[in-house]
């Protein structure tokens, strides 16, 4: 029987591989294994990690909205307070006339 060779992943490579968001695939060819091998036993790592890096993206985006970015501060306002741009009107939701013989 042939002996499987066990060997330890660099799990601090990995978690930061994850936290800007790799894919499996670009983590499994950085440290030397497979997808199949990420995914059974360094799925709560990579998650861990993509967890992290959405935090520290979202952390940077409100800094630089409350540091007067105008452009993020529309774009968080958009994605946070559900503002929009062209507001509807629901005080008026008559339709408009409509001429069929014109």
């Amino acid at each position: 029987m042939p002996e499987i060779k066990q060997y330890k992943l660099d799990k601090d490579l990995i978690f930061k591989l994850a936290q800007i968001h790799c894919t499996y695939e670009e983590i499994a060819q950085v440290v030397g294994t497979t997808v199949g091998n990420l995914q059974k036993r360094y799925k709560n790592l990579i998650e861990q990690g993509r967890g992290e890096g959405k935090k520290s993206l979202r952390r940077s985006q409100y800094e630089k909205a409350l540091q007067g970015d105008v452009r993020m501060q529309i774009w968080l306002g958009k994605q946070w307070l559900d503002q929009k741009d062209s507001p509807m009107d629901v005080q008026n939701t008559e339709p408009l006339p409509w001429n069929e013989n014109e």
